[in-house]
């Protein structure tokens, strides 16, 4: 499917989430939920299920209670494994292909001085993003809407990460890297996709820890805690969540509460983390 047709199912599915969340105790009807996207049910359904792989219905299970507690079950060994291996080769654990280095003290003191950042606007299965990346790897995946104050704003906020940068406009660049970042993750995977992080040593810690959480796999802001061995810095590690500079990539929306509820102020969206957490645990089903 082509990356604009992707953004533009999205922004359907997302309408569809939101109205869920705002409804799912009246358990709304298939031709209730169709009706919010201005689409007949029929039309709905094939939307959906081109998007995500399995129906709408199927789809509800994986955003209930039950699901995110079995999958927090289930994700805790893994955290375990990464903790034993510490945190060193968490890509190589799994099916996931981010690769990354995280700045220099250096680098991260000249804040990009002397760098060239390209930069471009794309679309993709979770709707518009503004990503940048150096020679180095992707530095910076935001999700963005879909007017142009908003695109400069999103824009201007990743100058002042890196006020000492050169920006260029250059989407076929960073098309190709784009096209790599939201490729299926599978086994066969071999070639990683870099990324350069600026962070603080307890962000960069938090972000490797994501990296062990598999596809279609939860897990809570304690566990993440317990595989960095810092369990009790749970309000520090939503504080790194939220400063993540590569969406996606950088799994946040596999961090839940541990009682399974998926309530959060997740940076891009409740309806967003839903939608991915969602996805995932399809693309996980279908393997």
């Amino acid at each position: 499917m082509e990356p604009q047709n992707q953004s533009r199912d999205y922004a359907r599915v997302e309408k569809a989430i939101r109205y869920i969340e705002a409804h799912y105790r009246d358990q709304p009807t298939l031709d209730r939920i169709a009706a919010e996207t201005g689409l007949s049910p029929y039309h709905f359904q094939r939307l959906f299920t081109r998007w995500a792989g399995i129906s709408p219905k199927q789809f509800v299970r994986y955003l209930t209670v039950e699901y995110a507690k079995t999958s927090l079950d289930r994700t805790e060994p893994v955290l375990d494994a990464a903790l034993e291996a510490g945190l060193s080769g968490p890509s190589r654990l799994h099916d996931l292909f981010v690769d990354y280095e995280a700045v220099s003290p250096g680098e991260y003191k000249t804040m990009g001085a002397g760098l060239d950042f390209r930069y471009g606007f794309h679309d993709g299965p979770f709707g518009a993003f503004l990503l940048a990346a150096t020679d180095r790897g992707i530095c910076s995946l935001t999700f963005v809407g879909d007017t142009g104050e908003e695109r400069d704003g999103r824009l201007a906020g990743l100058q002042t990460h890196w006020p000492g940068g050169n920006f260029i406009h250059d989407p076929d660049f960073t098309g190709d890297l784009a096209k790599q970042a939201f490729a299926p993750k599978t086994k066969s995977a071999r070639d990683p996709v870099r990324v350069w992080l600026k962070g603080t040593n307890f962000q960069i810690q938090v972000w490797k820890a994501l990296l062990s959480v598999p596809m279609g796999r939860l897990s809570s802001y304690g566990g993440i805690g317990r595989a960095m061995g810092k369990p009790r810095a749970a309000r520090a590690i939503g504080s790194a969540l939220a400063d993540n500079p590569v969406a996606w990539l950088i799994p946040c929306h596999r961090v839940i509460r541990a009682t399974g509820g998926f309530e959060t102020d997740y940076r891009w969206g409740s309806a967003r983390k839903r939608a991915m957490i969602g996805w995932e645990a399809a693309q996980d089903s279908l393997r």
